[in-house]
């Protein structure tokens, strides 16, 4: 379950990714925008001539400053679109049109409540009793002040809609309205009533929210240490943009009016006052403690680290070191992109980690006690700095002491990690052992370095893949693979040109058999083929789409014909050679005999009589059918459940004599997804013969599956055992349905 969250908690912090890379873009926007039509700013500079009122610069200065705010401006619904894109699976594109849909309809459900409430007069006014701040314009929409968190909301509801129906089927009469077009539909009316509730909870939760922020910026200096280490600490596990992201576009970063108009979250403050910055005064600190502090360590800072690499290099590899460190050490200061450089620290020595994450918190206390306001987009590089902190003035942002202090961090880091790394003697670029190559690390390596703690799985995770790829190619290659299913005991691949099949290859994979059914392709397998499946199904995802054009495709017509009779071949040889040994007179006597009786009430036969060319040709075991006349499934004999199949058609059995068993209910029976089965039993348990195994719903089974006949099939017969079939006609569940007899070798 942690894992699992784990997971879940990154894949969020990855779908805030999407649109947050739109952020530099807008922010650089706003930035020229801004600060190239201020009026301070132009005259400062003497450029009225180039940049004055009615040239063509300052219009399309304006122009730039009018987009980069509205960007800013519709954020949640940025959010929206984004967080459903990187949480759906498949059919991204689908989940995005849902999103904007589920937007507009939460809101215009909670507008028709605030109406409905009298929160919101009959001329579009605000009630005079609700509180300032909490009703605002959504896209045209008054609506609760719901901001990024609205956004989310939706974005993470619509994609787990998307997810679980984007395959669904209707029924005929609504066939039309399945698939993807039912992703919109469900959409749409989980979110009417996802906006009533939103009315009702919402401002407790927007109390819980001011609380929480609270307990950041309630405790001053000390609440932006720990705001700053937390973050950085979860920079290895991909969670930090889950943590900084409410901080910065929420009210949990705290809220203030801005020309007019209540702004939530730190960095939406901070672009509100530079769209306003000739009535700011001074950008206010307390909303960019959550940021401004970046620019210490990651133009300053950071490179002291890469500096103290360097110089405790071995004399030989200083050379190769310093070039990997300074192309980190640029990428950290122009971009503010630090991932080589702490990855690096992580790998080697986690206790430099450790420093870098106290230093790096304390870099945000600093900036926030010396009144430092220079705002960001993304990250903390000199790009960001020279826009919202150089260009806006001293005056505004206090940019000119992040040098000073900017100093003496480069030394504290460049210090502090000399002074370690020759104490423990870590091994950070240019240290390793001499037959370790010099690099920098990055998750990749973290993720495989862990991986690779258990060479066993590793060894077997290499042979899985092996399998894999080799059915993979018999199949004609991964674009030539459109589903890939199974059943108990068959692969089930429907390809786009059987043509490309190699049977041969696919039978030296372990198959027992191949059955071609037009685009449909069947590999036997048995029991364990749902590991197969599985294994198969990651193989292609890491793969890219490749045909393979073996030469011995050309034969492959022939391979089939030999692969599919090849079992019939071989029980029509063994029954001539019982026929001879009787008219020889020389009929050798079994040296054990164990019946198997009959799983059910009905009519049985021989199993060469069943309606599927897998299971008549032998190819998964060999025993007898029984189409069945009630709908009970009883245990043949005593023995124990080794398998229930998960869509309940089929299980696996083992007799207390040793025998293993398949009861396959129906022929192609898996399509029916579970419909009509109910198992009474589960993998493990012990039971007598005559216990039920499962209830059928046999009038639904003859009317959806091909088939209801069963065969009851012994997957694995020694080379000295022979199936003897004993009733051919109906039985009753409980009686002698056939024998396993065994000879002597």
């Amino acid at each position: 379950m942690k894992d699992k969250i784990f997971g879940v908690l990154q894949r969020v912090g990855r779908s805030f990714m999407l649109p947050i890379a739109i952020l530099p873009v807008a922010g650089l926007l706003l930035g020229l925008g801004s600060s190239f039509t201020n009026t301070t700013t132009i005259e400062t500079y003497g450029l009225q001539w180039l940049l004055g009122d009615k040239t063509i610069l300052h219009a399309l200065l304006v122009i730039m400053n009018a987009v980069g705010s509205a960007i800013f401006d519709n954020l949640p619904l940025i959010f929206a679109v984004g967080v459903a894109i990187g949480m759906a699976k498949k059919e991204k594109e689908v989940s995005a049109l849902s999103a904007v849909i589920a937007y507009f309809v939460m809101n215009v459900s909670i507008n028709a409540m605030l109406k409905i409430s009298g929160k919101i007069l009959a001329d579009g006014s605000i009630a005079k009793d609700v509180l300032d701040g909490t009703i605002t314009s959504v896209c045209g929409i008054q609506s609760l002040q719901m901001g990024v968190f609205g956004g989310i909301i939706v974005g993470l509801g619509v994609a787990a809609l998307h997810n679980r129906f984007y395959k669904i089927e209707l029924p005929n009469a609504l066939s039309f309205f399945g698939g993807t077009r039912f992703v919109p539909i469900i959409s749409t009316v989980a979110y009417l009533f996802v906006g009533i509730i939103m009315y009702f909870i919402w401002p407790t939760v927007q109390n819980g929210i001011y609380a929480l922020g609270g307990v950041v910026t309630g405790t001053g200096y000390f609440g932006t240490l720990l705001f700053g280490i937390i973050k950085r600490a979860l920079i290895p596990f991909g969670l930090h943009h889950v943590f900084y992201m409410p901080f910065w576009q929420t009210a949990v970063g705290g809220t203030m009016e801005v020309a007019g108009h209540m702004v939530e979250g730190g960095q939406n403050i901070f672009f509100a006052q530079l769209a306003d910055s000739a009535n700011i005064a001074h950008f206010s600190a307390d909303a960019t403690r959550y940021f401004s502090g970046e620019f210490i360590f990651m133009i300053f800072g950071l490179p002291g680290a890469a500096l103290a690499m360097y110089k405790c290099a071995k004399p030989e590899k200083k050379k190769q070191a310093g070039s990997l460190l300074l192309s980190a050490t640029l990428a950290c200061m122009f971009t503010g992109i630090t991932e080589p450089l702490e990855f690096s620290f992580l790998f080697v020595a986690p206790a430099l980690f450790a420093v870098q994450v106290v230093l790096a918190g304390s870099a945000y206390m600093i900036a926030h006690i010396l009144n430092i306001a220079v705002g960001l987009t993304f990250s903390g590089g000199l790009l960001d700095f020279f826009l919202f902190g150089i260009l806006q003035g001293n005056e505004k942002t206090s940019w000119m002491l992040v040098i000073p202090v900017g100093i003496v961090y480069f030394l504290l880091y460049y210090f502090i990690f000399s002074f370690l790394i020759k104490k423990f003697d870590f091994k950070t670029p240019g240290r390793e052992d001499d037959d370790t190559e010099t690099k920098l690390y990055t998750k990749a390596d973290v993720n495989a370095r862990k991986a690779a703690k258990d060479t066993k799985a590793s060894d077997d995770k290499a042979a899985v893949d092996e399998l894999s790829q080799t059915i993979s190619r018999g199949l004609g290659g991964k674009a030539n693979i459109s589903d890939v299913d199974c059943c108990a005991t068959r692969l089930r691949i429907t390809v786009i040109d059987p043509e490309k099949v190699n049977d041969a290859l696919l039978k030296s994979t372990g198959s027992s058999g191949v059955v071609h059914k037009g685009q449909g392709v069947q590999i036997i397998y048995g029991p364990r083929v749902t590991v197969i499946k599985s294994d198969l199904e990651d193989y292609l995802a890491s793969v890219t789409e490749e045909h393979f054009e073996d030469d011995a495709a050309e034969n492959n017509t022939a391979d089939a014909d030999e692969v599919k009779n090849e079992n019939a071949d071989e029980g029509k040889a063994q029954e001539s050679d019982v026929k001879a040994e009787k008219e020889a007179g020389d009929v050798k006597e079994p040296t054990s005999t164990v019946i198997i009786s009959s799983p059910m009430t009905g009519i049985a036969a021989d199993l060469s009589t069943a309606p599927d060319e897998a299971f008549a040709s032998k190819m998964m075991g060999d025993g007898a059918v029984v189409t069945p006349e009630e709908g009970v499934v009883v245990a043949p004999e005593d023995g124990t459940v080794l398998f229930v199949f998960d869509i309940k058609h089929a299980l696996g059995f083992t007799t207390d004599s040793g025998i293993g068993m398949i009861i396959h209910v129906g022929i192609d029976t898996v399509k029916l997804e579970g419909k009509g089965f109910d198992v009474q039993v589960e993998a493990g348990c012990h039971v007598n013969k005559g216990d039920v195994l499962m209830k059928l719903d046999l009038d639904y089974l003859k009317a959806n599956a091909p088939s209801v006949t069963t065969p009851v099939i012994c997957t694995e017969l020694k080379d000295n055992q022979k199936i003897r079939l004993i009733t051919d006609g109906p039985i009753k569940a409980g009686e002698p349905l056939y024998a396993v007899d065994t000879y002597e070798k």
